[in-house]
């Protein structure tokens, strides 16, 4: 078993030297599990492994012991998840550092317990609950649990301070990576990283690495990157200004609150919750969690509510907005100890912050997902996807600066959604 320090940071957590096979899922799975429970093997026990596919970057798997005469309930309290990282993610994920929010998030009753980590993964204690959908984020119970953990989370978790320079060499986060992909990254490159106003990790120095490794084999590549990095550094010129919630302008964040991250617990038998009153919700997968501006957190989720397919009918209007919004200042001031006469200037201030931020996850996960198109064995179009989120950058750009309204263009859908009042 792990254990944390107060602050979080890991003191100990069992290592087991093996890894999982992804060709040979069931029997490594088995294998891992059997060394971290030694008591589950024998004819008393029936492990059953249940694999949830809507990630697009690991392997998830819940590991069950089905001995008789357990309720459903005792064996799901014994169950553990076992994630292993997809193919060369460590070019994007910092693992060490997933750790310790992990560990952070789990001494602060935020995340369930480590129980050990092998060579490509990890594995933790099960929640109870049931992961939502795309259709489940827009319906109020739902949203109003989000708003209310992301308001607690934002308020009582501490960022790392720990600088960690961006001018590094890309090619140190790619010791395991081919070498016709490291080979992609110039000896001689054309690009000067920039370091953020406050040192990372945070949302702006990952950024700044998935940019330093992007694809360079061709003219093409190496243009789209070095565009990229011309719009990275115009981003913080404009919002990496030390304003906002948090220390700094910066809170602990998920910054990767896709449906499948936010599972609803269960309800006591003696609920009486009404239709549109908040369910309690827990987050997992803290693999890009990091400082981040509050906003952006929350500009994030809300992008999530259009999926993976990126169907913009889903954005929240901006009365959804404010309601959101309500709700997570109401939390974030119950835990921060901020009266309640000086919540609604809190959220105008946030839902201003909100609407100038709505393009920055578009830039993030484009360049996000060019990476994985290059690296991914998983069977998704991660380049159509880095296309999509790209898009939804460069359409608020030209929004925001009126080129679109000045070439007499038809407003995107996404840009038209989010202005609709209700």
């Amino acid at each position: 078993m792990g254990s944390t320090s107060s602050d979080g940071s890991l003191s100990s957590l069992r290592y087991i030297a093996q890894s999982y096979n992804h060709a040979d899922s069931q029997a490594s799975a088995l294998r891992l599990i059997l060394t971290l429970n030694p008591h589950w093997e024998g004819a008393d026990n029936k492990i059953e492994f249940v694999r949830f596919t809507d990630g697009i970057t690991n392997t998830l798997l819940k590991i069950i012991n089905r001995k008789p005469g357990w309720t459903e309930e005792q064996i799901d309290n014994e169950a553990v998840l076992m994630r292993a990282y997809g193919n060369h993610t460590e070019i994007i994920i910092d693992r060490e550092r997933e750790m310790n929010s992990h560990a952070l998030l789990a001494s602060r009753g935020l995340a369930p317990p480590l129980l050990a980590r092998f060579q490509n993964g990890l594995l933790y204690r099960f929640i109870r609950g049931q992961p939502t959908t795309y259709a489940d984020l827009v319906q109020a119970p739902i949203w109003r649990g989000v708003a209310r953990r992301l308001g607690q989370w934002h308020a009582v978790l501490p960022i790392q301070n720990k600088a960690t320079p961006t001018t590094e060499k890309p090619t140190s986060m790619m010791h395991e990576v081919d070498l016709d992909l490291e080979s992609r990254v110039k000896q001689e490159d054309d690009i000067t990283a920039i370091q953020p106003r406050q040192p990372g990790p945070n949302m702006w120095t990952v950024l700044q690495k998935w940019i330093l490794v992007l694809p360079t084999t061709t003219e093409e590549q190496r243009a789209k990157r070095l565009g990229l990095q011309t719009e990275f550094e115009r981003v913080v010129r404009e919002f990496d200004d030390g304003k906002g919630l948090g220390d700094g302008g910066l809170v602990f964040a998920h910054c990767d609150l896709l449906c499948a991250n936010v599972i609803v617990l269960p309800r006591s038998e003696e609920s009486n919750k009404s239709d549109d009153e908040a369910e309690t919700v827990q987050f997992i997968d803290y693999e890009y969690a990091t400082a981040s501006p509050a906003a952006f957190d929350i500009a994030n989720h809300l992008a999530e509510w259009c999926g993976y397919d990126c169907d913009y009918n889903m954005m929240p209007t901006r009365a959804v907005r404010r309601q959101f919004l309500t709700e997570y200042v109401k939390s974030y001031s119950k835990y921060q100890g901020i009266a309640e006469s000086a919540q609604q200037e809190t959220v105008d201030q946030l839902f201003e912050d909100v609407d100038r931020f709505r393009g920055l996850p578009g830039l993030f996960w484009g360049v996000w997902g060019l990476i994985q198109a290059q690296i991914s064995q998983i069977d998704f179009d991660y380049a159509s996807y880095a296309d999509l989120r790209l898009g939804e950058y460069y359409a608020w750009r030209r929004e925001t600066d009126g080129s679109r309204a000045q070439a007499g263009e038809e407003i995107p859908l996404r840009e038209r959604r989010w202005a609709q009042e209700a």
